[in-house]
């Protein structure tokens, strides 16, 4: 409860946007990094990628920067790292996400995001590991996100704030991904609330509803990030078949074994898209 108590997000006079400036001063006193252009959430399984990207300046623990907090979910690395990228510019990777249902609010959720905007970064990548509905997804598959469905019955948006989601999911970005893997495939992003994992009804209501990945978080940073004005690119590790589906119960040590069998291929193939963009 200490860390909930000294976080300045929890305080609700507190302005958001000014903690994440704040911690993006920190960021860059902290990697000497004035500037970062593309900055990326890597979820379960996708973590390989950031030794792939380039050339690692600096990396920090991200519980000490003001409003992260230290990763509570195993597979997530808890840190802040700045990379040089082969063109000149540098990414910020994420390795410390905040997921909804930790309990903690929103705006602690959407946090990274705003403070990755608040570094300069056009572009968010948004990963995840996450169940598929498709049958023909085999666990290790990566796939594009196309849009999703926030059923959390929040937002990070606050008061008579008014975004169009239309195009939330660049279809430029993923139009360069499929340069770069042309069998990727993609598909709707469901989320819900968890920590639980949906029941086999639910994983058909989110079908029937034009779902076709399930998953615990990316949704409301996504929402965060096209408010902060970024583009975004977002993946799915399919880690197993979603529940009903899939014929056998499910695990977080199912998601992180499926998570560490696909790095490798996973890890390359989000270096090559990070490249081309």
């Amino acid at each position: 409860m200490a860390e909930a108590r000294s976080n300045p997000l929890d305080l609700p006079d507190t302005d958001p946007f000014e903690v994440a400036r704040d911690a993006a001063a920190q960021i860059a006193d902290l990697t000497g990094v004035a500037r970062h252009d593309v900055a990326l959430t890597l979820g379960s399984g996708w973590g390989r990628a950031a030794d792939l990207l380039g050339e690692t300046v600096a990396e920090i623990p991200a519980a000490e920067v003001v409003g992260f907090s230290a990763s509570a979910v195993p597979g997530h690395a808890g840190t802040l790292r700045s990379i040089a990228l082969p063109n000149g510019e540098h990414a910020l990777v994420i390795g410390a996400r905040t997921h909804y249902y930790e309990g903690h609010g929103v705006r602690r959720v959407v946090h990274s995001v705003r403070t990755a905007a608040a570094t300069g970064a056009r572009v968010m990548v948004l990963t995840n590991g996450a169940g598929g509905i498709k049958e023909t997804w085999t666990p290790g598959t990566p796939v594009l996100i196309s849009d999703h469905i926030n059923l959390t019955a929040d937002s990070p948006l606050e008061g008579a704030t008014f975004i169009d989601l239309t195009d939330l999911y660049s279809a430029r970005l993923r139009d360069l991904a499929r340069g770069v893997d042309a069998s990727l495939d993609e598909g709707v992003y469901v989320q819900f609330r968890g920590p639980h994992y949906e029941t086999p009804a639910e994983v058909q209501m989110a079908k029937a509803i034009g779902g076709h990945i399930v998953g615990m978080s990316t949704a409301l940073e996504a929402i965060a990030a096209r408010q902060a004005g970024m583009e975004i690119i977002g993946f799915s590790l399919i880690t197993n078949l979603a529940a009903g589906i899939q014929k056998t119960p499910l695990s977080h040590a199912e998601v992180i074994e499926a998570g560490k069998n696909a790095e490798a291929a996973i890890g390359d193939l989000l270096a090559r898209v990070v490249t081309a963009l």
